[in-house]
């Protein structure tokens, strides 16, 4: 518990058994209730070691990508009765010792989402991120800003968190299966009139970090310029898109 709210981890995990464990070890135990672990049909042991570790494991039988896992894990933490849920990815690619600092901002009423931020500082790139991963997080953001009329250091951070009330009020049905999910909420959130904080996080590109391909990254690009459009259009009454129109709005 954190300032008496239920606190709940969740980890998206594909092919994480070299890692697992170390990112478990990490998390701030004392506050948080409990860990879900959603398998997307990994080919390595990445069941066996969060069983071993005591997770609570879903398992899908059969690849329902990085949005649909998504899906799960948000669903199994509210059905739980979670106050507030942190996304970490099992790869350790962003060190959980940051979710003491993200669930509180969330648990004290700051904010409705918390965004760890590899661009915040110097972390992305001092992190080994791909220079070429850098000036398309810095493009991509730079006009998402511009067009969805917000400001964020960046909309493709994977460390996120949430209370229950902004996940309940999101169509998340609607969202893609594939990695443009994470793009989607986020525009949902701010389309809601959800506040968003960031603080700023250190990163890690390792071997063993999980990463998307230059061909997913293309395909990723292109879903962040479309989702950004529909985002606009909605707003101005031009298009009624299921993925904005059903949107709940925050009480003022």
């Amino acid at each position: 518990m954190i300032h008496d709210k239920k606190l709940v981890v969740v980890m998206p995990a594909y092919n994480a058994e070299q890692t697992l464990r170390r990112t478990y070890e990490e998390i701030p135990h004392r506050i948080v209730d409990a860990v879900v672990l959603v398998d997307d049909a990994s080919q390595d042991h990445t069941v066996n070691v969060a069983e071993e570790l005591g997770l609570k494991t879903v398992v899908h039988p059969q690849n329902l990508g990085y949005g649909g896992n998504q899906k799960t894990c948000y669903k199994t933490a509210l059905e739980m009765g979670a106050d507030i849920v942190i996304m970490l990815h099992p790869d350790y690619q962003y060190t959980p010792r940051l979710i003491t600092a993200m669930a509180s901002l969330l648990a004290q009423g700051l904010f409705d989402c918390v965004l760890g931020s590899r661009i915040l500082g110097v972390g992305a790139l001092k992190g080994g991120m791909p220079i070429y991963k850098y000036v398309s997080n810095r493009f991509l953001t730079a006009v998402q800003n511009l067009i969805i009329a917000y400001k964020l250091s960046e909309y493709h951070t994977g460390y996120r968190g949430f209370t229950r009330e902004v996940l309940q009020a999101l169509p998340l049905k609607y969202n893609s299966d594939d990695f443009v999910y994470d793009n989607q909420m986020l525009s949902q959130i701010i389309y809601g009139g959800y506040a968003i904080g960031e603080i700023s996080c250190p990163t890690r590109y390792m071997d063993d970090s999980s990463s998307i391909n230059f061909t997913d990254s293309m395909t990723y690009g292109v879903g962040v310029l479309k989702t950004s459009l529909q985002f606009r259009l909605n707003r101005w009454g031009l298009l009624r898109s299921p993925l904005f129109a059903e949107v709940k709005r925050r009480p003022s």
